[in-house]
């Protein structure tokens, strides 16, 4: 059965879709096939990847249309074993079609059985809120992954993600674990980021991972080239930190 990552968290500007892209790029280097969700409507996992001007289908269309699968939105990036789910604007429009379906939490997990099979690791990039579109990530996903910048609100609205996840559990996906939390764009020179560093790992403790992910100029350039760190900038720390939290991820999964 498949490992299904969901990386989410409703605050903005996090680093969420930079694990996603690195993360999902990092697993496939492991040599097994891996498949990229993107459920933001913004599409930046997507554009990372791939031209959207040659997209046909998109994530939206697998779940809003019963006739569409997740494998028929699959495209090919340039990193060998990691296909991407595409996103598009459209669906921002999703959540306000799927009010009062009786499916509308499942459609995803639904969606996404036919392919199950083929990709051992799977990774959602979710967009920044707790509505619908989320919601649908943490009732397909096997385990979920937190990122938290290291900044000074970085605990803020986390009560709310963490109270999302326990309602999901209790109902819709028992099964759910949380893989980990994250410390994302670090500065390591600040005495700030060591004190919000320490804040974390007293909040979350253990399922903090050892691996922080430093603030990088190369993180933040790799995605205007549709690359993955690990192609854009195999020797920068960024690439190192993604795939050592690529490793710690495997051994907690």
């Amino acid at each position: 059965m498949s490992m299904i990552v969901a990386i989410a968290n409703q605050k903005g500007g996090v680093g969420k879709t930079t694990t996603a892209i690195n993360l999902s790029a990092a697993l496939a280097l492991h040599g097994k096939p891996t498949l990229l969700i993107d459920l933001d409507p913004q599409a930046n996992s997507t554009m990372s990847f791939v031209d959207i001007q040659t997209i046909t289908r998109s994530v939206y269309d697998a779940i809003e249309d019963s006739s569409c699968t997740i494998a028929d939105t699959i495209v090919e990036s340039t990193q060998p074993n990691l296909s991407v789910a595409p996103s598009r604007i459209s669906l921002a429009k999703l959540e306000s079609k799927l009010v009062g379906e009786i499916d509308a939490h499942f459609r995803l997990k639904d969606r996404l059985e036919p392919v199950r099979q083929s990709y051992p690791n799977i990774v959602i990039d979710c967009p920044p809120a707790l509505g619908l579109l989320t919601v649908n990530a943490l009732v397909a996903a096997t385990h979920l992954l937190i990122p938290i910048q290291s900044s000074y609100f970085a605990l803020e609205g986390t009560d709310d993600l963490l109270e999302t996840i326990e309602k999901v559990r209790a109902r819709a996906n028992p099964n759910l674990k949380i893989l980990g939390v994250v410390i994302t764009m670090h500065d390591r020179r600040t005495s700030l980021a060591k004190d919000i560093q320490s804040q974390i790992n007293k909040v979350f403790g253990g399922k903090v991972f050892q691996t922080v992910i430093s603030k990088s100029v190369r993180l933040e350039e790799s995605p205007a080239y549709k690359e993955s760190i690990f192609s854009f900038a195999p020797e920068s720390s960024g690439a190192s930190e993604y795939y050592r939290l690529c490793e710690e991820v495997m051994d907690r999964a």
